[in-house]
């Protein structure tokens, strides 16, 4: 089976990052990664890919006039790898259509909660809102990333439970446990040649 090449993008301390090379060297996923990119110097994510002796690169979106230019620079820096699969990893910028189209239906995604519901939120945001909801379970959706933010076909989900003694922090805990399988499960079925979009959902071969 032919590997895949994936670029990460990443803004923060890179705990999926961390779960996607973890799997990787358990062989669990038939992939490499190309390259690790952020948008911030010192996210920690980088440091985690070094030890690993994976490419990093830094393309700081204050280092260019506009979305436009910053984002062709991370095309570049992508198809210079040759990635086929790129993983958002806790990337803290909203992509815009030129970079979502040039990478179509090759652009995945990893968000706190069971979409639809609580889509356009990030962070502690995410779980104070469901928590506030009622809603009894929440978990994580690993979804294609799309023009419209978190609306992207879901390819994998994972459930927890919502606790009465829950705040946005000890839920959030439980949901990360579940993101660091989902991601990559996620991208073991791209690697696989395993799914096949139709209109807006996944089915698994």
């Amino acid at each position: 089976m032919a590997v895949l090449r994936v670029g990460v993008l990443v803004s923060g301390g890179g705990t999926n990052l961390q779960a996607i090379i973890d799997a990787i060297e358990r062989r669990e996923i038939p992939a490499e990664i190309a390259t690790v990119t952020s948008n911030v110097r010192t996210a920690y994510a980088l440091q985690r890919a070094a030890q690993r002796g994976i490419r990093t690169c830094v393309i700081d979106h204050h280092d260019f006039p506009d979305r436009t230019m910053f984002e062709q620079a991370l095309i570049a820096e992508f198809d210079s790898q040759r990635v086929q699969l790129v993983c958002l990893a806790g990337f803290m910028r909203v992509l815009s259509p030129v970079f979502v189209h040039h990478f179509d239906q090759h652009i995945i995604n990893i968000h706190p909660a069971l979409l639809p519901a609580f889509k356009g939120l990030w962070g502690h945001h995410v779980h104070e809102a469901v928590i506030a909801s009622g809603a009894r379970f929440s978990g994580c959706s690993v979804h294609f990333v799309t023009e419209d933010v978190d609306a992207g076909p879901i390819i994998v989900q994972h459930v927890v439970p919502v606790l009465e003694t829950d705040d946005a922090a000890t839920l959030a805990a439980r949901v990360l446990v579940e993101e660091h399988k989902a991601y990559p499960e996620a991208i073991a079925l791209c690697a696989g040649g395993k799914l096949r979009v139709t209109g807006n959902r996944v089915f698994t071969s």
